[in-house]
């Protein structure tokens, strides 16, 4: 098993757009020199809670203030870029990562930024526009011949050389291109269906584990489709980690204090008004009335001392039926720095060690 990190990024309303930056800046620096496997950064625009609006704006800065972790966009949201425009930036960001950079996508799901961008996100628009966007750019980094692509949203072409010498020439430095990864929600999620399809990272996101042990159905029917055969080792699983010396500090530092307050103010109400409150329940006839910051913390969450965390990971790990990364999900801890770089530093030192028997590699599916 590996560990990972994904953040939003978030940061409470206050906080300042520079400011926050920073904070994710200073994480990425320790997850570095932890050893962190990679971390995934969010775009939103519509979301005071989760500000970010261009991940590539941390990551050409996190590039050249760390070593050896792989960073990427967690994902750039394709209904809202041009195609062209974003194989490019995406090309060169990969240059200046020197192969370090992971490609993730995502569809978006926020209504707000919906409106914002006038895509109609209800009729499944949003994730029309997602596959056809990666096919474009996909075409242009990897077909060498001109090409012109008429689709539903985008006509994109790749045209053929003028006056000798202008052209198209900017591609990744990996070949054919970053390893892709794509986030999911839903049950019978279609972006994990996609990865599976397509042999790209398949990514769950924060959730009760008996529903996301159903993700992997919709990666393993996904990759039914193109005859291919997923690997459980490449599966992510995000989910809210706070270690601690013992479990009350971890809990006072976790639920009483910043994840709390997010999740109070932010993420449960943001669920409940999507009707996704269930994807949190351990059992279904749980009110939703139930499903508040502490049953979070005692179901899903997963806090403690190293020998507590290390418990609940592996628990978690059966019951899946085996995941490849654990990536860890962001908060903003700038006003207890030290509190969150302990935990990040025990995840990594402590918990991890006793976790190398989990070898997704060699499981069966479930």
């Amino acid at each position: 098993m590996e560990i990972g990190y994904f953040t939003m990024p978030s940061h409470p309303p206050e906080c300042g757009l520079k400011e926050g930056q920073e904070w994710d800046l200073q994480v990425l620096r320790w997850l570095d020199e932890f050893g962190y496997q990679e971390a995934w950064i969010g775009e939103h625009h519509t979301a005071p809670w989760e500000p970010h609006p261009a991940p590539d704006l941390i990551l050409a800065q996190a590039f050249r203030e760390t070593k050896n972790i792989r960073l990427g966009p967690g994902g750039f949201l394709l209904p809202y870029h041009h195609p062209a425009e974003l194989a490019n930036r995406v090309a060169m960001l990969d240059h200046l990562s020197d192969g370090r950079l992971n490609f993730g996508i995502a569809a978006s799901g926020l209504p707000s930024d919906w409106a914002m961008f006038n895509v109609d996100g209800m009729s499944g628009q949003n994730r029309e526009m997602t596959r056809e966007a990666l096919e474009i750019i996909l075409r242009l980094w990897s077909e060498p011949a001109p090409f012109t692509h008429k689709g539903k949203y985008w006509t994109v072409t790749k045209p053929d050389v003028m006056f000798d010498f202008l052209k198209p020439h900017i591609k990744p430095v990996q070949a054919p291109h970053p390893p892709i990864g794509v986030a999911g929600l839903s049950k019978n999620s279609d972006t994990l269906k996609l990865a599976g399809e397509r042999g790209f990272i398949p990514m769950s996101l924060n959730l009760n584990p008996a529903y996301v042990s159903s993700h992997w159905d919709s990666v393993e029917a996904g990759a039914a489709k193109s005859g291919r055969t997923p690997s459980r080792s490449d599966w992510r699983l995000v989910r809210e980690v706070f270690v601690a010396e013992t479990d009350e500090e971890a809990w006072r530092l976790s639920s009483g204090d910043m994840m709390g307050r997010m999740m109070g103010e932010y993420f449960l109400p943001l669920l409940g008004h999507f009707g996704f409150k269930d994807y949190l329940k351990h059992a279904p006839d749980v009110p939703d009335s139930d499903v508040t910051v502490d049953y979070c913390a005692k179901r899903n969450w997963i806090i403690g001392s190293p020998a507590t965390v290390t418990e609940k990971i592996e628990k978690i790990w059966h019951e899946v039926g085996g995941f490849g990364t654990l990536c860890v999900f962001g908060f903003d801890y700038k006003h207890k720095p030290e509190a969150w770089h302990n935990s990040l530093r025990l995840l990594k030192q402590e918990v991890l060690p006793r976790l190398r028997h989990l070898n997704a590699g060699l499981t069966k599916a479930a």
